[in-house]
């Protein structure tokens, strides 16, 4: 069963519920997941995007903060969601396609703006979220499993504008490279997105502090497409679609796309 899943933040998706639509007609990835949906499941405008044709869907969600949607035109099921770090927080919901394959939808946390966590509690989150991810994945390894999401780590030189001046800003810093490094090697994920463009810059996020994000062009590749060992050879397509982020009163990030043949 061919089909093509995309990752989005969409920093609100009441408030962009246009835009989600949009990009549903526009592009008709059969999956949809979403990040930072910012609203408590019940008012998560679904009877909307059902209307659209993507009447299937799992959620976790919260008012105001975190919160993981998908969003499908193919039947699935709800597969339950974990509760990193015990902290409640709507971070991870999962989802099983009727071929079997389990998609995991994440929003790993930002960690604040200084890069130590004796100083900066929601740093420490951020890596002990990460260790429990790599523990997790490794005692139990995935099969026909894809996890997507708003991971807030660009690991690679080229995810980043520059590797220099970013190397002690949060999101680029070597411990959180490190630990998203091992939580994909103990899970035997293979970064997708990668695996189709191996080479040069990409980015799926730009800031909304920069005056004209586009003609700076400093973003970070912060949103991730993997797939288990056993299922990547299958992924093919991958894409970021740069342009939404110029869409009228958009996320600051950019939705990630992969096909797969299964």
């Amino acid at each position: 069963m061919p089909f093509t899943l995309a990752t989005w933040n969409i920093n609100s998706v009441r408030l962009r519920a246009d835009l989600v639509l949009k990009l549903l007609r526009e592009e008709a990835p059969d999956v949809l997941c979403l990040q930072e949906c910012k609203s408590p499941v019940d008012k998560i405008p679904f009877e909307l995007f059902a209307n659209a044709g993507y009447g299937y869907w799992a959620a976790r969600g919260q008012k105001g903060y975190n919160g993981v949607a998908i969003l499908s035109r193919l039947p699935l099921q709800d597969a339950g969601h974990i509760d990193w770090c015990g902290k409640g927080d709507a971070r991870h919901v999962a989802a099983q396609l009727d071929n079997g394959v389990i998609i995991h939808n994440c929003y790993i946390p930002a960690g604040g703006d200084i890069p130590d966590r004796q100083v900066n509690e929601k740093f420490g989150h951020k890596l002990d979220f990460l260790t429990e991810l790599r523990a997790h994945f490794g005692d139990s390894r995935p099969e026909r499993a894809i996890l997507v999401g708003d991971l807030n780590i660009a690991p690679r030189e080229d995810d980043v504008w520059s590797h220099k001046q970013l190397l002690n800003v949060v999101s680029h810093t070597p411990i959180e490279v490190d630990h998203l490094d091992t939580a994909q090697e103990a899970g035997g994920w293979v970064d997708v997105t990668r695996a189709d463009i191996p080479e040069g810059k990409l980015y799926s996020w730009w800031s909304y502090r920069a005056r004209d994000w586009a003609a700076s062009d400093r973003g970070r590749r912060l949103d991730h497409v993997w797939a288990s060992t056993d299922i990547s050879a299958a992924a093919h397509g991958s894409r970021i679609l740069r342009d939404v982020r110029g869409w009228d009163k958009p996320s600051d990030h950019a939705p990630v796309f992969a096909s797969f043949d299964l």
